[in-house]
């Protein structure tokens, strides 16, 4: 009888030890090394993203300021920064298959810092040291409220870990949370575009919006697609899902779309204006997004989430100083030709255009010789030769003066 019970009681044991070795791999050490991975990635993806397109600007001015008729992707500046792109995008995909979606998503302040670092490194103009330190001091405070955010999400980030595999995908893409935030997000992405589209409502607001709410898909399909490629390295293939293409397929249009919108953005305002709103707007919508289709603060305490919103509102606020503290691009005033206007007499006999006038504004002063007016506000000085009006004794104005006839 013995002898005969023992076998039994070893079958009740095995489910035991391998239901013991599936949660293994889901400790806490285990999710905080995760995390860790995740983050290290995400960081240097960042700062290899930021050194190379300053080293892609960098060869545009350098081609601009130079008699070189190359073009720029001729340049060995430009492929140098065009690798170091792919090489931190590559990174930035990868670290979204080790840490939740929540503590990726605003790690991206991390290329503000970087790129606010070399602009004040790489700075052209000398300053004195007072001056110095009063025009960058936003920046600098900045910079360390930022640092300040990113170690308080990287310590108190959510811990939530799961395989990435074809099964778990699918039961949240059709779980009802998820369902009803993608319904509520699709009512106001219509209303939104409606407004952007029909009413001419060109916001910035509005449009970085539309690209916040592009962006959480995009980093929900990235999550989705990075980690079943990380799983099927591991051995378990799952690339023979269809999700894993419908995710694939997702990731590139919303990604299209969203840059499509970026560009218009940044054809109608600063772009440190579109920085700093975007990267606020498209962080909060994209961890809303990973908290309802990841179930990332699933188990998490309380001191632990308000620690996180605490840290991301502390880098909301470092970007914010950093971007404005940018200088603002200062719009290019057209030059008016006044052989194009109708009924006009010829102004530029001589080749010497005429010269707006002190004021702070696109407007054009007349050629009048007021004595009465101030030396600061009088039109400069054009060098025309001086035409012989009348006597010598009266002297002439110092340029051409267009007298019409009483009849005309």
């Amino acid at each position: 009888m013995e002898g005969g019970n023992s076998p039994h009681v070893q079958l009740q044991q095995i489910p035991l030890a391998t239901a013991a070795v599936s949660v293994q791999p889901h400790t806490d050490s285990f999710s905080y090394k995760e995390n860790l991975i995740g983050a290290l990635l995400a960081i240097f993806g960042h700062l290899v993203i930021s050194i190379a397109l300053n080293l892609q600007k960098y060869s545009h001015i350098r081609l601009a300021g130079s008699k070189d008729p190359r073009a720029y992707f001729k340049t060995k500046t430009w492929w140098c920064g065009l690798f170091l792109l792919v090489l931190g995008e590559l990174g930035v995909f990868s670290s979204y298959a080790f840490a939740p979606l929540s503590l990726i998503v605003p790690l991206s302040a991390v290329s503000i810092i970087a790129s606010a670092i070399i602009g004040i490194i790489f700075i052209k103009e000398k300053w004195k040291p007072k001056e110095f330190l009063r025009r960058y001091v936003l920046s600098f405070v900045g910079c360390g409220l930022a640092i300040v955010g990113t170690y308080l999400l990287i310590t108190f980030g959510p811990n939530s870990h799961e395989k990435m595999t074809g099964e778990n995908i699918t039961r949240h893409l059709v779980s009802w949370p998820f369902l009803l935030y993608m319904l509520v997000e699709i009512i106001i992405f219509c209303l939104l575009l409606y407004f952007y589209k029909e009413k001419n409502a060109n916001y910035v607001v509005i449009i970085l919006l539309l690209v916040a709410l592009l962006g959480s898909m995009t980093v929900v399909t990235v999550k989705a697609v990075a980690g079943m490629i990380v799983v099927s390295i591991r051995g378990n293939l799952q690339l023979n899902y269809p999700i894993f293409y419908i995710m694939l397929v997702c990731m590139i249009a919303t990604a299209v779309f969203q840059a499509t919108f970026l560009a218009q953005a940044s054809q109608l305002y600063d772009s440190s204006q579109i920085a700093s709103i975007g990267y606020i707007l498209s962080t909060t919508v994209a961890i809303t997004a990973g908290a309802t289709f990841y179930l990332d603060f699933t188990g998490e305490d309380v001191l632990h989430i308000c620690m996180f919103a605490l840290g991301c509102l502390i880098a909301f606020l470092g970007v914010f100083l950093i971007t404005r503290n940018r200088k603002k691009s200062v719009p290019f005033e057209p030059y008016i030709s006044m052989d194009a206007m109708p009924g006009m007499q010829n102004m530029h006999d001589k080749g010497i255009a005429v010269q707006p006038d002190l004021k702070a504004s696109f407007s054009y002063g007349a050629l009048e010789n007021n004595d009465n007016t101030p030396e600061i506000y009088t039109p400069a000085t054009l060098p025309i030769v001086q035409e012989q009006h009348g006597s010598r004794g009266v002297s002439a104005p110092p340029y051409r003066v267009l007298e019409h006839s009483k009849k005309e």
